[in-house]
């Protein structure tokens, strides 16, 4: 008689057919090992959802009273919507009736988010405290391809394990900007209730299991050439630029897919950059033809179809999406590592008191959009700040608020305290010359990253991103010069090598109109005092310069009212050591090096004459 296999040999075979596993599942029910893991809902998770559902359907009647504004109306309101792929009444009758996914991604280029990638980031973020789904998308695959969007070249070739270094700090980053942006949304009175969702995933997740077969049968075959070869970009590389690959070429269908995977579990939204609206276009459309093919999808569809009808609603079902505007200055400037401005989110990169002096150097026509844009304060309270910093511009009110703001939500509310606080200190009148000793001892001791002990923001080995393009347009307040560059100096050139002005010149002209000052005790003729005074430089000459160093190693200047740079003096071969570079210092060592050579030339040829001189003085009588 034939013996049947016992249950836990069948289990370590390699290969179970599915009607073997039906055959298991049946004799092999009572035991507590079962096939197939399965989660249980309860009944309260149940409830819990027809009850959200409830209150989301009363609040939609009351926007279509007219009781309460619509999701989009607040982000018009707020200026987040740019462009918008669909119709707008369409989009805002989907979200007022549907508690619907939305989605903003980003690709790990660099290490860090900067200030210009946070406009898509709080689009999403309006739409998760009122009550919708939202997905931070991170794109670990689509930065091995790069978005060809804007550039004539390709971009450069990122090594394996600097797109994993940067993959797992942007994971960390997103997850904790998630988790910052809901606790500072409880301090605006926005409290978590228990329907909000929000996720963070990586398109490497789904990209490693996706075969070329069901990437082309599913998306390709519905993608036509002659659209794609069309657009601006591609047009622009093959006509102005160095030609595009197959990979760049590729791109907006492989954002398609990573759509379609979020889109099957109620992604319907997604938003991007104003740049990203030819990506957002193509993908909505490609999206949609997939979903026509998907028996799953149209099955679900026509389940909510019936729904809709008995509430006597019709919803669009289609993918939609919108664009938000980029960040600009009110003269139209970009922030962005591609501008050379960009000002990091990670504290390593910019620091949480640097982060803080960028939004309060903000010109007045641009605080109002940057609190609508980049903070969770109602437009009432926008306003009032306004009003009450349109009484005495010269105090900075609105500056102080938004750059208050903006490092809350990134780092907390600590972080933004202490930052305040380290501002007031330094632009107190009554500060102290010891206590501004005291903080550059105690940034030397800080600022250096832990495991090479070298200055974590100015460092280039550290990071290559951490460096704006140009000293100007640096935030850092903090700046380290050689000694050779500062001593014996004129100021103009001092102005130009701690990145004040961009030239020589400019710094002369700045010295010309009383814009230039410098920090230290209130008379520089008699014993320098301890108390912290700003004074006009009249003249570059050193010997004016001289007197304002302090202890040999520090000077303070400052540009106008705000910009304030603290100069520590260092010897050049410990500035060289570090790697640090600053405008005049190649310029310094290509000319030590020319006079080096100069001087090496000279002592061999007085050595030649030398030893000539002295053969023809040893040389025999007669000889000659």
């Amino acid at each position: 008689m034939k013996t049947t296999a016992p249950f836990r040999s069948v289990r370590r075979s390699l290969y179970i057919c599915q009607s073997c596993r039906h055959h298991l599942r049946e004799r092999h029910a009572a035991l507590n090992n079962p096939v197939s893991h399965q989660r249980w809902i309860t009944r309260v998770h149940v409830r819990r959802i027809q009850e959200a559902e409830e209150e989301w359907q009363a609040k939609a009647k009351d926007i279509e009273a007219g009781n309460m504004k619509s999701m989009m109306t607040i982000l018009e309101e707020r200026g987040y919507v740019n462009q918008i792929v669909g119709s707008r009444d369409d989009l805002d009758k989907l979200m007022t009736y549907r508690r619907i996914g939305a989605y903003a991604g980003i690709d790990p280029t660099a290490p860090s988010l900067h200030v210009g990638h946070m406009v898509p980031f709080m689009a999403l973020g309006w739409l998760y405290i009122h009550g919708y789904k939202a997905n931070f998308l991170l794109g670990g695959f689509t930065a091995s391809i790069g978005d060809p969007i804007g550039r004539l070249k390709g971009r450069e070739t990122m090594s394996p394990s600097q797109r994993k270094a940067n993959m797992a700090a942007m994971h960390i980053q997103l997850k904790r900007l998630g988790a910052s942006m809901e606790k500072y949304a409880e301090r605006k009175g926005y409290m978590r209730e228990w329907s909000w969702r929000r996720s963070l995933e990586n398109n490497v997740t789904w990209w490693s299991k996706v075969t070329a077969r069901e990437f082309l049968s599913m998306l390709g075959r519905h993608v036509r050439i002659g659209p794609m070869l069309g657009r601006d970009t591609v047009k622009n590389r093959l006509e102005k630029g160095d030609g595009m690959s197959f990979a760049e070429f590729s791109y907006p269908l492989v954002q398609a897919w990573d759509w379609w995977h979020l889109f099957q579990s109620g992604c319907q939204v997604q938003i991007g950059g104003a740049d990203q609206f030819g990506n957002i276009l193509a993908g909505a459309e490609a999206v949609k033809q997939i979903a026509k093919d998907s028996h799953e999808y149209q099955v679900a569809l026509r389940q909510t179809q019936v729904i809709d009808s008995k509430r006597r609603i019709n919803v669009p079902s289609d993918p939609m999406g919108f664009t938000v505007p980029l960040l600009t200055t009110a003269s139209g400037e970009k922030f962005g590592k591609s501008a050379g401005n960009a000002v990091w989110l990670d504290p390593e990169m910019t620091s949480v008191y640097d982060l803080y002096q960028f939004f309060l150097r903000s010109a007045d026509a641009d605080v109002e959009k940057y609190f609508k844009l980049l903070t969770f304060l109602p437009l009432p309270e926008i306003h009032q700040v306004m009003q009450e910093h349109q009484k005495d511009q010269s105090k900075r009110t609105a500056q102080h608020r938004l750059a208050s703001e903006f490092v809350e939500l990134i780092h907390g509310l600590p972080a933004a305290q202490l930052a305040e606080e380290q501002h007031r200190k330094l632009h107190n009148k009554n500060v102290s010359i010891s206590d501004l000793r005291a903080s550059v001892a105690e940034a030397k001791a800080t600022d250096v990253h832990p495991k090479t002990g070298l200055p974590m923001f100015a460092h280039p080995s550290l990071n290559k991103h951490a460096q704006p393009l140009h000293r100007e347009d640096d935030p850092s307040t903090g700046v380290k010069l050689p000694r050779s560059l500062v001593f014996e100096k004129p100021m103009s050139r001092i102005l130009w090598s701690a990145g004040l002005v961009t030239s020589k010149t400019e710094g002369q002209r700045l010295i010309n109109a009383g814009g230039a000052y410098v920090g230290g005790g209130t008379d520089a003729k008699s014993e320098m005092g301890d108390n912290l005074t700003f004074t006009p430089v009249r003249t570059a000459e050193w010997k004016e310069v001289q007197k304002w160093i302090l202890d040999d190693s520090l000077l303070i200047l400052r540009s106008g009212k705000w910009r304030i740079k603290i100069v520590t003096i260092i010897p050049d071969e410990e500035y060289a050591a570090l790697g640090l570079s600053c405008p005049g210092w190649e310029e310094h060592l290509r000319s030590q090096s020319d006079s080096d050579a100069s001087s090496s030339s000279a002592a061999e040829s007085k050595a030649g004459e030398r030893r000539s001189s002295g053969e023809v003085e040893s040389s025999p009588p007669g000889m000659s």
